[in-house]
């Protein structure tokens, strides 16, 4: 009777155990499409949401499908929130910062003028409730958010003549959104909301007098050395720039727990692999676009300080205005506070030592 009941369990056991492969096996098969803001030439950004859609499919055994659209071709690029609002697409892969327009509090989950750099946005998301505020916020447009990208630090931008104080800033015509384009409205400049594949002839026509997109890997991919000589450091219109796939909230509740832990999983590779990918092939671009002719400098002391104390007269007047953007930034500011005196002992001093000796030998 044992032995019947041992053998009895033990089929069952076995075969639970040949049945555990198939984890979709008996899922229904998932179709999204996701609408991006980026041509397929920057592989970087769009490669990214690339990879993050086959990875989902090959955790799932290609039951959950994600179709990449690059910028344009299905949705365009500033309607991107809406369409994933509405439940035209279910998903997307943008800077939130690209749909301000909404809402200034989406700020926060991109990055501020100044703000928190790559693994301390990542801190605040994962550990220091950035996350929880941000679920919030985006629950107003039925959309839940997750992280999947990276660019960390920019460049100050692609300028057509030298920038030699703050007098330079004004009636400036700059390819730039978000906070920055903030910012530097407030200092004499004229912001323009120009798509990543449109910067070369808008550079090259004239149209603007100056373009910021990412950094070395991305601007020799686009050529703007060619059209504008001087090439500025650091990009402070974001600590860091955190990249977003905004998900439909009715399509994100429908998903199967396994499938909602796939796109998760997929989402956090991403994050760190743009990252390194950026990290990885920035250093030599900058040198293929400095053999190029470029011309590197950094904004003069005056004009950093004039975009410094600007954003922060900046978020005192977006907390008074925005009820969701009070909701964040006292927090957010605790936060960077706190991150700014641990990195200042241990990461600064290492790093600044380092760097000198390293570029000495």
């Amino acid at each position: 009777m044992q032995r019947r009941r041992f053998l009895t369990q033990a089929a069952g056991v076995g075969a639970a155990i040949a049945a555990a492969p198939a984890i979709a096996q008996g899922a229904a098969t998932v179709r999204w499409r996701m609408s991006t803001s980026w041509p397929k030439s920057l592989d970087a950004m769009y490669g990214s949401a690339d990879e993050l859609g086959k990875r989902v499919s090959e955790l799932t055994e290609g039951k959950f499908e994600i179709r990449v659209f690059p910028a344009g071709e299905i949705v365009p690029p500033a309607q991107n929130m809406d369409a994933v609002s509405n439940g035209t697409v279910e998903c997307n892969h943008v800077l939130s910062t690209f749909h301000l327009g909404k809402n200034t509090a989406l700020a926060f989950d991109t990055g501020l003028s100044f703000g928190l750099s790559a693994r301390q946005h990542n801190a605040w998301i994962h550990y220091g409730g950035g996350l929880e505020k941000l679920r919030a916020l985006y629950k107003k447009y039925n959309i839940v958010n997750h992280v999947c990208g990276n660019v960390g630090v920019q460049m100050g931008g692609w300028f057509r003549r030298e920038i030699k104080s703050v007098e330079d800033l004004k009636g400036l015509k700059m390819r730039i959104g978000g906070i920055g384009g903030m910012v530097l409205s407030k200092l004499g400049a004229i912001p323009q909301q120009i798509p990543p594949g449109d910067i070369y002839p808008s550079l090259e026509k004239g149209t603007i007098d100056a373009a910021e997109w990412i950094g070395p890997y991305d601007d020799l991919k686009l050529g703007l050395n060619k059209v504008a000589p001087y090439y500025y450091s650091p990009g402070w219109f974001e600590g860091s720039a955190s990249i977003t796939t905004m998900v439909n909230a009715d399509a994100w509740n429908a998903l199967p727990p396994l499938f909602k832990a796939a796109f998760e999983v997929a989402c956090s590779e991403q994050t760190m692999k743009m990252l390194a990918k950026y990290d990885a092939g920035n250093p030599g671009a900058l040198k293929s676009l400095l053999a190029g002719g470029a011309k590197l400098s950094f904004f003069p002391r005056d004009v950093m300080d004039a975009a410094y104390n600007t954003s922060q007269q900046l978020w005192k007047e977006l907390t008074a205005a925005n009820p969701d953007f009070a909701a964040i930034f006292p927090q957010w500011s605790e936060f960077q506070r706190d991150q700014a005196s641990w990195f200042r002992v241990a990461e600064s001093a290492l790093d600044n030592y380092t760097f000198q000796a390293v570029t000495r030998r």
